[in-house]
């Protein structure tokens, strides 16, 4: 296809632009505690969704963008939603739509020294602080792209910047937001998501996967209160064991194997065959990536069967326990009950709604020893099995990872979860979806010492310029 405007130009201003325009505000973003609804039942009144949300549209509001629009889009009961609109140029059709969330995931146990989840700390290439990959950096990469186009009078489509706050939760907002802003909105022919993973720092990365997911809430009561071990010991069930047993429903201790039908689903030969030459490249490109203790052993027959398992297969983690005392507070008592936080991961091309509705129901009924069980549900996310690109789309790409790189971009599966992408898909068939991100190795988002790439923003941002240019050039014409 060839680029029509100076690729070299782009990749300096784009740099000027992350260090004098968007870091600044990346920063103070990272000092907001804005956890998503999921994580924060009283995010209505500490207003720190809404503090991030003011925070990027002020910014916003201050692009030079001819004509745009900005606004906090609010629903009572609904997290809140940055939408800005910056209209066609230079005569272009069609329309992007641009996607990323500004809400966080919790802290997630200690960070290492000198860092802290709310405290940006800049180390060399790397912006330490929870959100800074995940996702505070996505608004702002959008408006370095614009304005680095409109620097050179490049002729670009209408552009749709959505960045939602429910994301972290599994999206329960996002539908209804969807829902009142649809004629805003339109048809876009283009959306980019940039809230996705990057295999390697040493090119461009393109989401061919995403796996569903289901999070539950598994409580288990046996007693009214505590009781004296030595009393009822032996007689009464623990509430522990009873947990254990239930989790044995749904996952095979010995193996790992998820044992729900509906959370299986055969893998695509072209997708097996593409992890494998991804693998055959980059053997080490999963195991890596992963901060296991010495001695650890992986699942998985070798690296291509790995990255096939991640993309691919169930799993179930264990993520939050009540009712358990700290090991230090942990006295001879019976605990009256247990409660576990569980996220099931599905295949891409899982129901979640039916994995759901499968899992309440193995873990409902027939309790052990008649113990009460009650099981509560967020909002289940599906999968996404992304379009082949179309060849406008693939070749942007391409040229905006040479011009990073030197090499061009590549495409692999990746093992969480982007409740958009699916929505989107349902809502406008037939329209080019592409995922792409800057979580790459030991970035860490919804752990601790998360961080940002910066070369990897400035590059997933010219790619975002690459794509706009683009759709406005092969939809006008």
């Amino acid at each position: 296809m060839g680029t029509w405007f100076d690729t070299d130009r782009l990749q300096r201003d784009v740099e000027v632009r992350w260090e004098r325009d968007l870091l600044p505000v990346l920063e103070a973003y990272t000092r907001i505690p804005c956890l998503s609804p999921a994580f924060d039942p009283s995010w209505e009144a500490s207003g720190h969704l809404r503090e991030a949300a003011e925070l990027l549209a002020s910014w916003w509001g201050g692009r030079p963008l001819q004509d745009l629009s900005v606004e906090v889009h609010a629903r009572t009961g609904r997290s809140p939603l940055l939408l800005a609109e910056a209209p066609s140029t230079g005569g272009a059709g069609g329309a992007v739509l641009v996607y990323g969330h500004l809400d966080k995931q919790p802290p997630q146990g200690a960070w290492r020294e000198g860092l802290g989840p709310f405290d940006p700390v800049r180390r060399g290439d790397r912006l330490y602080g929870r959100g800074t990959a995940d996702d505070g950096y996505a608004a702002l990469a959008a408006a370095g792209a614009l304005e680095a186009l409109d620097a050179q009078k490049v002729a670009r489509p209408r552009v749709v910047v959505l960045i939602e706050a429910s994301e972290e939760s599994g999206s329960p907002d996002l539908d209804a937001h969807l829902d009142a802003l649809a004629e805003r909105i339109g048809r876009p022919d283009l959306v980019v998501c940039l809230d996705s993973g990057a295999l390697t720092y040493d090119r461009l990365w393109r989401t061919s996967s995403l796996r569903g997911n289901v999070v539950a809430s598994i409580r288990v009561d046996v007693l009214t209160e505590g009781v004296h071990s030595g009393l009822a010991g032996g007689v009464v069930p623990s509430s522990f064991w009873v947990l254990r047993q239930l989790l044995s429903r749904i996952e095979d201790e010995r193996t790992g194997e998820v044992l729900l039908p509906a959370a299986r689903a055969e893998v695509p030969p072209a997708e097996r065959a593409a992890l494998r030459a991804i693998a055959g490249e980059l053997p080490g490109a999963l195991s890596d990536d992963v901060p296991t203790v010495p001695g650890l052993r992986l699942f998985g027959d070798g690296p291509a069967d790995q990255l096939v398992r991640r993309a691919w297969s169930p799993a179930l983690a264990l993520t939050g326990i009540d009712g358990v005392p700290a090991v230090a507070d942990g006295g001879n008592v019976l605990r009256p009950y247990t409660t576990a936080k569980i996220s099931l991961r599905l295949p891409p091309t899982a129901d979640a709604a039916v994995a759901a509705a499968e899992l309440v129901e193995v873990l409902g009924s027939d309790p052990p020893q008649g113990a009460q069980v009650q099981v509560t549900l967020e909002a289940p996310a599906d999968g996404w099995l992304a379009p082949e690109p179309a060849p406008w789309v693939r070749a942007a790409l391409d040229e905006a990872s040479v011009a990073s790189f030197g090499r061009p971009h590549a495409s692999y599966g990746e093992g969480g979860t982007i409740p958009f992408l699916a929505t989107l898909g349902r809502r406008f068939p037939g329209i080019q979806l592409v995922a792409t991100g800057v979580l790459g190795p030991g970035s860490n988002a919804h752990g601790p010492n998360e961080f940002l790439h910066l070369p990897m923003a400035g590059a997933v941002t010219c790619a975002l310029a690459h794509l706009v240019a683009a759709a406005g050039r092969h939809i006008g014409g």
